[in-house]
């Protein structure tokens, strides 16, 4: 609930001016004036409830259930109960009316779906700390199970949390981290399985502006002079196309993009790029009237590609046919990379109008495709992986934990085609292997395997399978899943098998596991408490959420508790972050830096408090930092560096170089290191092979910014293609 004041009149003519929006967009979607009248009678009843209500920024609340309302049919192409839904998705919650009275005013369906809104909302904002700390994934499997009921509630979720994300800057810190963290672990790849691309490139943006400011606000800027300078070359380059295209009689928009700031900003990262390596930068959209032609939408597809690509030279490897191959998530194109006669590579997405309305709205395009009659290939690949993760959901040998990362996974990972030995062609995700492919076929066939046949050769369970591979299985009888299966499946299913047949196994042994423990520690004058937990399972490696995987190697032998006392004594008495200040925090708070992406003073990071107080420090961009934000959001601390205290420091950081080889390389990167920089190496590891190198240097440095002045110098040298920070 928020701050409650009298409404004036500019807020009235704020809220009359949106609502008016609202309602010529959702004009376009009702089909009879009824509707219109209910959306009215809606809006009517939320501004009353919402009466004097006002949000963290100052403006009338009910402003935000009119901007839901008009994602939900604008972005997402919903009719008139969902809009209903979106104007109401909040009364329940912040006012005194029921569920029942939204039934009796507008009807069963309307008050489904903002009861599953009610929901999802109040166990995301739950914070209570006497909750069980899995609580977060409890909630996104509420989320997910909502899939089940009715679709239209994850819909209308993602976009309350679009508008939630546009209006971020007015929350405070910790609740601006868990917002974005949520988001990108859960809500991003819902948006983008369900189609929804608009949305989550929207989502990946604010995500990117909070997260990386700096990083933001220098890509946007060289995207505006980029886009200024190019604009003329690319509207050369669209010329002839235009021409060719109404010379073969075709119907069509040619419409013009650029690349998001995100999508940049990841590719530069994960690729050890600058902004002008980045060469598809641009890509331009053919959306053509599939009507005015006798032939199929998918020869039409084709036909244009013929004539683009006898304008201009085209990348054979970036042509991506997912006309014939649709994306899991119902996604058809054509895609393909041209070179323009003035050197700039130009990405072609050609798409018939109902691939591109099914391309904008997602899954709600499929709905309306289908009242009209037509039925498509990929609404089936949408409803089968509705049905794969109600699978999933309904497990009873599955921790919400557990769930949480399978069905992340499940939702950020694309699809291949492999073929049975009978030729019969098979969807499986993208880095399976030959066992998820055995457990795709049947849960037996997956625990009786033994090895594989991968194109009439044999292959290990986990060889990893490439589109068009032809797979079979071989099986024995006395087989049994084992625990080091779950080391190289991909695939959630596969995963909860192997699991559902070790629970019962591993049960006893965790029990041994930590009764031995327990004695053991009793034998130095030690209890087991939470600190000791966190600290033998950083000592033994194990990087599970919860103890029970180090009960279970104690259990069975893979961990020695000899030398206890000494693995104590390690992590226990020595602060050593004294270089960390926490906000409004007891300056007596113990740290630890995040092995997983060794933070160096002057990043952006952000901190996790355990049970005993203790707070790890993360990157604000570390993939381990988003996970626990996501599933602990109510543990997130606000973290700064102290430069006083830490003045003189220096700290571990491994910079991967890549490259083509060439005499002297290696001198350069030396001299540049040691000679002109000054930088501390502890560690150099570089090879070649057919005359391209890659390795990595660990180095000591004081802060990010000699790192980035490292960097960048390295970036210089003759050769070197590709610079990047990596973990260690």
């Amino acid at each position: 609930m928020g701050k409650i004041s009298e409404f004036t009149a500019q807020d009235h003519e704020v809220i009359a001016r949106d609502y008016a929006d609202l309602k010529e967009a959702a004009r376009k979607r009702c089909t009879d004036p009824k509707e219109l009248e209910i959306i009215q009678k809606a809006f009517e009843f939320a501004n009353e409830a919402h009466k004097g209500i006002r949000r963290r920024s100052g403006e009338p609340y009910i402003l935000h259930p009119i901007a839901v309302a008009k994602i939900v049919v604008s972005n997402i192409g919903l009719g008139y109960k969902s809009i209903v839904a979106a104007l109401l998705h909040d009364v329940v919650e912040d006012t005194d009316y029921t569920v029942d009275d939204l039934r009796s005013l507008f009807g069963d369906k309307v008050a489904t779906l903002v009861e599953g809104l009610t929901k999802i909302k109040t166990v995301l904002d739950n914070e209570d700390k006497a909750q069980q700390k899995s609580m977060q994934a409890e909630n996104f499997k509420r989320i997910l199970l909502t899939l089940n009921d009715d679709v239209r509630v994850v819909l209308i979720k993602l976009a309350d949390r679009l508008h939630n994300c546009r209006t971020i800057e007015f929350m405070p810190e910790h609740k601006r981290d868990k917002i974005l963290s949520e988001t990108m672990f859960v809500f991003i790849p819902l948006a983008h399985r369900l189609g929804l691309y608009s949305i989550k490139s929207e989502m990946e943006d604010i995500w990117l502006r909070y997260k990386e400011p700096d990083a933001f606000n220098q890509i946007s800027e060289q995207i505006n002079r980029n886009v200024i300078d190019k604009d003329k070359k690319i509207n050369e380059f669209i010329a002839p196309i235009d021409q060719a295209l109404k010379a073969a009689g075709f119907e069509y928009e040619i419409k013009k993009r650029v690349k998001t700031p995100y999508s940049i900003w990841k590719k530069m990262r994960t690729k050890g790029v600058s902004f002008d390596q980045i060469y598809d930068l641009y890509a331009v959209r053919i959306i053509f009237d599939s009507s005015k032609s006798k032939e199929s939408e998918r020869a039409q597809c084709f036909h244009i590609f013929s004539i683009i690509t006898g304008l201009y030279p085209y990348k054979e490897d970036r042509v991506r046919d997912w006309v014939n191959h649709p994306k899991n998530n119902g996604y058809e194109a054509l895609h393909c990379t041209l070179m323009s006669h003035a050197g700039i590579w130009v990405e072609v997405q050609i798409r018939s109008e109902r691939m591109n309305e099914i391309a904008e709205k997602g899954i709600a395009a499929h709905w309306a495709y289908k009242k009209e009659g037509v039925v498509t290939e990929s609404e089936s690949e949408m409803d089968k992986w509705i049905t794969k993760v109600k699978d999933i959901l309904v497990s009873p040998d599955v921790t919400a934990l557990d769930l949480l990362d399978m069905i992340h996974n499940d939702l950020v990972t694309a699809d291949i085609m492999v073929f049975t030995p009978k030729g019969e062609q098979r969807s499986i995700e993208k880095g399976s292997t030959a066992l998820d492919f055995a457990y795709a076929i049947h849960s037996e066939i997956g625990n009786k395997a033994i090895a594989a046949k991968v194109n009439f050769k044999l292959a290990p369970l986990s060889y990893v399978l490439k589109t068009g591979d032809q797979v079979e299985i071989i099986t024995a009888e006395n087989e049994n899943p084992k625990r080091e299966w779950l080391q190289f499946v991909k695939t959630s299913k596969a995963r909860k098998f192997i699991l559902e047949y070790l629970k019962t196994q591993r049960q006893t042994t965790e029990k041994h596991g930590k009764h031995m423990l327990e004695v053991a520690l009793l034998e130095i004058d030690k209890t087991l408490t939470d600190k000791v937990i966190k600290s033998l399972m950083e000592e033994f490696d194990i990087f599970d959420t919860k103890p029970e995987e180090m009960y279970y190697k104690i259990g069975n032998g893979e961990i020695s508790l000899e030398g206890l006392s000494e693995k104590l004594k390690k992590y226990h008495g020595i602060n050593r972050e004294s270089f960390f200040v926490i906000k409004d925090s007891d300056s007596n708070q113990k740290y630890i830096l995040a092995s997983c992406c060794t933070p160096i003073m002057g990043e952006s990071v952000i901190g996790f408090r355990d049970s005993d107080g203790v707070i790890t420090v993360h990157t604000r961009t570390c993939p381990n930092a988003n996970n626990l934000a996501a599933k602990f959001g109510d543990q997130i601390v606000a973290v700064k560096w102290d430069k006083d205290a830490n003045s003189g420091s220096t700290y571990l950081a491994r910079v991967s170089l890549k490259g083509t080889d060439r005499m002297g390389m290696i001198n350069d990167i030396t001299r540049i290191t040691s000679k002109v920089l000054g930088v501390n190496i502890r560690r150099f590891n570089l090879g070649a092979e057919e005359g391209i190198f890659d390795g990595f240097i660990d180095l000591y440095v004081h802060d990010i910014e000699e790192l980035e002045r490292y960097i960048s110098r390295l970036r210089k040298i003759k050769g070197i293609d590709s610079v990047v920070k990596t973990d260690l």
